[in-house]
C-alpha cells in the first residue's frame, strides 16, 4: 500500500493519542480500573524504572498493573482457520483479555490480498471492542525454521511493514524453508532469517513504525528451531526478538475421547525428521504439563539462554484455529474463488454439530500477563520488551507480583525481567505476592494453587558452543507448599548473593500431576511431566511460569 493509498484512519492529522492513549494520566488509568480487574485497582506509577547499574548496588522498578493477552490468533484470513475477527474479539472480551494479536499465516493469497482486507476488519473489531487493544500481526515462516509472531503498534505504516516483510523475508513464499544439516541452502536460509530481524529493527529505529516485536512460536513442535538459530535471532536485535512461546496453543488436543488415542497437548505429536536439529532428544517433541520442553525442563534450553545473562521471555497463547466442541464450519466457496485469489476464507456457518478442533478461545485457557505502567498499545509492547511477564493455564491465579530486594534497602526492588545490582555475600529477599483464583474458571473449576517453586541458575556469560541446550548449574532451590491458602498472601524467600551473578524465576501448579524433571530429581524434584497419549485433560494439569529476575554481583 503506497502512502497515497492510505485510508482515512492513517491521516497524519489524526492525533497519535487517538491510536494509542499513552498520555493517559494516573487518574485516567484508575478510572478504567473496572475494565481490567483488580490489578488496575492497585494503580500504576508513571515513575520510570531506576537503573540498577551506575556503580551503586540496588535497583527499583515502578509499580505495575497487569494486562492479560494472547499474541497468536488466526481468523478467516488464514488458510486453515475459520472464525471472523468479530467472533474472536468477542470471545477474548468474554474471557477477560485486554489485548490480542491477530497473526495470519503467510502465503501468496495473504500477501497479495488478505493483509489489506484484514486491516479493515481489524479497524471494525477495534471499533466494536473499544476496551480491547487489538494488534495486527503475522505468523512468519522463519527461513530454515518454524514460525514466529511478528506484530506492530498501530500506525499509518503497520500494514505496509507487514506486507513488505512477508514478501521479502518469508521462508514459505521464498521457498527458503530447508534447514536440515544435509541441506545445501541451510546457511543461506538461516542468514536470511537474521537479516529479516535486523530489517525490522531498522524500521523501528528509523521511526517508520513506532514499535515491532517478534516471538518464536511452538519452538519444539518439529524440532527445527536449533539452539544456535534461536541465539542468532536474539542476538540480531534483542529489542525486537524478545522470546518464545513457553507453552503452545492447541491445548485441547488431548482431551480424553475427543481427538484420538495418540493426541498430545499442543499437537506435539511429531518425530524427528531430516529437517530437525539432531541434538534434540526424542522427548523434546512432547509437552510437559502443556509446556514446551525447552521451557519446562529446568536446566534446559530456556535456562541455557538465561544463563548467558540475557533476557529471553516466555509466553503462552491459544493459537486459535478451530475451537474444541465448537459447532461452526467453514462456509462454501463461490464458483471460481480460492484462497490464493481472495486472501480470505468464506465466513463460517453454524452446523449445531461439534466440529474437529484442538484449540481454546483466546483467553479461555492460556493467558499471558504483561506488567504496564500505562494503558495502551505501546505500553503493552514496552512491558513485553522489559520482560514483565508471567503466564498461567486454566486461570490458575488471579494475580502475581514479584519483587527482589536487598535486605538493606527499603524500596520496591526489581521485578520480572529486571536486574538487581548487589555485592558478594549480601542478603536478599524474594517477595512473591500471590492472589489466588476467586471464581470458577471457564471449565467450572475453582483452581487451587498447590506449590510455588523457585528456580535459580548461575550466570556465566556467552556460551562457547552456541548449540548447547543445558544449564548445568540451574535447579529448583526452594518449593513452598501453599495448599489451602486463599486470597492474597506474600511469600518471603531469603536468598544470598554468592560470588557469581545469577537469576531466579518462578513456577507452580495445581499439584495434580508432577514427577522428577527431565534432567533428574536432584535438579527438579517435582516438575511437569508428559501425559499419556490421548489422555491429557488440560484443566486437570495447570501451571504458571514467570520470567526471571537477574542479580548482577559486583566483581563477578
Amino acid at each position: 500500500m503506497t502512502e497515497q493509498q492510505l485510508p482515512t484512519w492513517a491521516d497524519p492529522s489524526v492525533s497519535p493519542a487517538a491510536l494509542d492513549p499513552q498520555g493517559v494520566s494516573r487518574r485516567g488509568l484508575l478510572r478504567r480500573a473496572g475494565l481490567f480487574g483488580a490489578a488496575f485497582a492497585l494503580g500504576s506509577a508513571a515513575t520510570p524504572a531506576l537503573a540498577a547499574g551506575g556503580g551503586r548496588p540496588g535497583g527499583e522498578d515502578p509499580r505495575l498493573a497487569y494486562l492479560v493477552g494472547d499474541h497468536h490468533i488466526h481468523s478467516v484470513y488464514s488458510h486453515d482457520a475459520k472464525y471472523t475477527f468479530s467472533q474472536l474479539a468477542a470471545a477474548g472480551a468474554k474471557y477477560g483479555l485486554d489485548w490480542m494479536v491477530f497473526t495470519e499465516h503467510s502465503n501468496f493469497g495473504h500477501a497479495d490480498f488478505g493483509a489489506a482486507l484484514e486491516h479493515q476488519e481489524i479497524l471494525r473489531a477495534r471499533a466494536e471492542n473499544p476496551r480491547q487493544l487489538i494488534f495486527q500481526g503475522l505468523e512468519w515462516y522463519i527461513p530454515a525454521a518454524e514460525h514466529c509472531t511478528v506484530f506492530t503498534a498501530p500506525g499509518r505504516h503497520e500494514v505496509d511493514l507487514l506486507t513488505r516483510f512477508e514478501s521479502v523475508y518469508d521462508g514459505k513464499l521464498l521457498a527458503y524453508d530447508k534447514g536440515g544439516p544435509a541441506d545445501a541452502d541451510t546457511a543461506r536460509n538461516e542468514a536470511h532469517a537474521v537479516r529479516a530481524i535486523k530489517w525490522l529493527a531498522q524500521q523501528r529505529r528509523s521511526g517508520y513504525v513506532d514499535d515491532v516485536l517478534v516471538l518464536a512460536n511452538h519452538p519444539m513442535r518439529l524440532g527445527i528451531d536449533s539452539p544456535h538459530e534461536m541465539r542468532a535471532w536474539r542476538d540480531a536485535a534483542p529489542e525486537i526478538m524478545i522470546g518464545m512461546e513457553g507453552a503452545p496453543g492447541a491445548q485441547g488436543a488431548a482431551i480424553p475421547g475427543w481427538r484420538g488415542a495418540t493426541s498430545i497437548r499442543g499437537e506435539y505429536e511429531n518425530k524427528p525428521s531430516a529437517q530437525s536439529w539432531p541434538g534434540y532428544p526424542a522427548d523434546a517433541y512432547l509437552t510437559y504439563g502443556g509446556f514446551d520442553w525447552a521451557t519446562a525442563t529446568v536446566g534446559g534450553l530456556w535456562d541455557s539462554m538465561l544463563a548467558e545473562g540475557r533476557l529471553f521471555s516466555v509466553t503462552t497463547n491459544s493459537d486459535a484455529h478451530r475451537i474444541v466442541f465448537d459447532t461452526w464450519k467453514n462456509g462454501d466457496w463461490q464458483p471460481g474463488q480460492t484462497f490464493d485469489t481472495t486472501g480470505k476464507l468464506p465466513d463460517p456457518v453454524n452446523t449445531d454439530t461439534p466440529q474437529p478442533g484442538s484449540d481454546f478461545w483466546p483467553g479461555q485457557f492460556s493467558r499471558t500477563h504483561v506488567g504496564v505502567t500505562r494503558y495502551g498499545y505501546r505500553a503493552v509492547m514496552a512491558g513485553m520488551r522489559a520482560g514483565r511477564v508471567w503466564l498461567d493455564h486454566g486461570h490458575l491465579l488471579d494475580g502475581l507480583d514479584v519483587r527482589l530486594t536487598r535486605d538493606c534497602d527499603r524500596g520496591r526492588g526489581v521485578t520480572l525481567g529486571g536486574r538487581l545490582r548487589v555485592r558478594k555475600g549480601e542478603k536478599l529477599t524474594l517477595n512473591v505476592t500471590v492472589t489466588t483464583a476467586s471464581r470458577p474458571n471457564p471449565r467450572g473449576i475453582l483452581p487451587e494453587l498447590a506449590h510455588v517453586d523457585v528456580v535459580r541458575g548461575a550466570v556465566r556469560g556467552p556460551v562457547a558452543d552456541r548449540d548447547t541446550w543445558k544449564a548445568p548449574d540451574t535447579r529448583v532451590v526452594e518449593s513452598k507448599d501453599v495448599s489451602g491458602r486463599e486470597g492474597t498472601y506474600t511469600l518471603r524467600i531469603p536468598l544470598t548473593a554468592g560470588e557469581e551473578s545469577f537469576y531466579v524465576r518462578l513456577r507452580g501448579s495445581d499439584g495434580n500431576r508432577n514427577g522428577p524433571g527431565y534432567l533428574g530429581a536432584s535438579v527438579d524434584p517435582h516438575g511437569p511431566v508428559p501425559h499419556a497419549p490421548g489422555d491429557g485433560d488440560p484443566w486437570a494439569d495447570t501451571w504458571f511460569y514467570s520470567n526471571p529476575v537477574f542479580v548482577d554481583v559486583e566483581g563477578s
